[in-house]
């Protein structure tokens, strides 16, 4: 169980062999990879700088991280997460996990990932030919982790 935020870049296949290396208990992995887009709507971004806070961050994505152990049967869990002035085309992020069995190994990514983008300290400033902005929660990100909360109903 892994968690990085970090300015360097990552190799995702190196990421993996680490991950993997002498263990022959993972019957899958799941991987997700997050880019710098050069557009969004209609505006260019040619550098999207990533703002986080030192120690908050990592707290965050660890209780995540560990949330996703806590659901389902994982070997491993990675997650990767790059700050800093970041071009466009660039790794942003990386989340693995690895199971016995595909399904819980996507479904956990994916509970990581909708997790990630709503409750993750992390800010966003896209900047472009037209200037710069900084990125806004988005509600299709909040509607995500609708699917992970159990009604008491």
């Amino acid at each position: 169980m892994v968690v990085r935020v970090q300015t360097d870049d990552f190799d995702i296949g190196v990421e993996i062999s680490m991950m993997t290396a002498g263990r022959q208990d993972i019957g899958a992995i799941v991987t997700f990879s997050g880019l710098v887009r050069d557009m969004t709507g209609d505006q260019s971004v040619a550098v999207m700088e990533l703002e986080h806070y030192p120690g908050m961050t990592e707290k965050a994505l660890e209780k995540i991280e560990a949330d996703a152990n806590g659901r389902w049967p994982l070997q491993a869990t990675l997650i990767i997460h790059r700050v800093g002035p970041l071009n466009a085309g660039a790794n942003i992020v990386l989340v693995a996990t690895a199971s016995p069995h595909r399904q819980a190994a996507f479904e956990a990514a994916e509970f990581i990932m909708d997790f990630l983008k709503s409750r993750a300290p992390f800010w966003k400033k896209e900047s472009g030919v037209d200037g710069g902005n900084w990125v806004d929660a988005r509600d299709t990100d909040e509607e995500a982790l609708a699917r992970w909360t159990v009604s008491d109903d």
